[in-house]
């Protein structure tokens, strides 16, 4: 049992280091901000594994909903003036 717990945490944590690091990578802002909210969600699943249920509803909440919801909607909003 521990060793099923010690290789899901390695998993999450390489999946937030990758989506973090495709986050910096990716070129299109839209894209970004999705890798952001995934790094988010992988945060949240880390908290999970270490018995903090209360933070990793916190960390979903914020990190992979309202943060990325936030950057979505300022980006159609700058883009939108572009246009005019």
């Amino acid at each position: 049992m521990s060793n099923l717990i010690v290789v899901l945490n390695v998993l999450v944590i390489l999946g937030m280091v990758v989506s973090a690091i495709l986050a910096c990578h990716f070129e299109k802002l839209l894209s970004s901000v999705i890798a952001l909210g995934a790094t988010g969600i992988f945060a949240a699943a880390a908290f999970l594994i270490m018995n903090a249920p209360d933070v990793a509803i916190s960390e979903a909440a914020v990190g992979a909903a309202l943060s990325p919801l936030i950057f979505i909607v300022a980006l159609k909003k700058v883009r939108g003036r572009d246009d005019k």
